[in-house]
């Protein structure tokens, strides 16, 4: 199966619902970032990560997720949020979705902070 691209997003987005995230956008995108899905899971605003390989001959996809990616997803998670939450921002956190061919899809809820 195909873990590339919009397709890893579109499994990424079911997975997601099925757990009970009400998605709220895809593709968030400012200059230096890009958020893939920003979601509600129940009264938390979880900016999403999806990172995904055909294998993992050479490492999880979650792994990709390097401190310079983390900087680039809390930038834009920060104008998000001054853009749509005027009166102060919501409980946010930074999830990550891993998707290998040869695996069952990886969540990691709350994979890296602000600090």
């Amino acid at each position: 199966m195909n873990f590339k691209g919009k397709v890893a997003e579109d499994q990424a987005v079911f997975y997601l619902q099925k757990q009970g995230y009400k998605i709220v956008e895809r593709n968030f995108s400012v200059r230096g970032g890009e958020i893939d899905i920003i979601a509600w899971e129940g009264k938390t605003l979880c900016f999403v990560e999806v990172k995904s390989r055909g294998s993992a001959d050479y490492g999880y996809p979650a792994e990709a997720v390097n401190r310079r990616k983390q900087q680039r997803l809390i930038c834009a998670a920060q104008l998000y949020l001054l853009r749509h939450f005027k009166a102060g921002p919501p409980a946010c956190r930074f999830d990550v979705i891993s998707l290998c061919a040869e695996h069952p899809p990886h969540l990691i809820c709350n994979a890296f902070s602000l600090s």
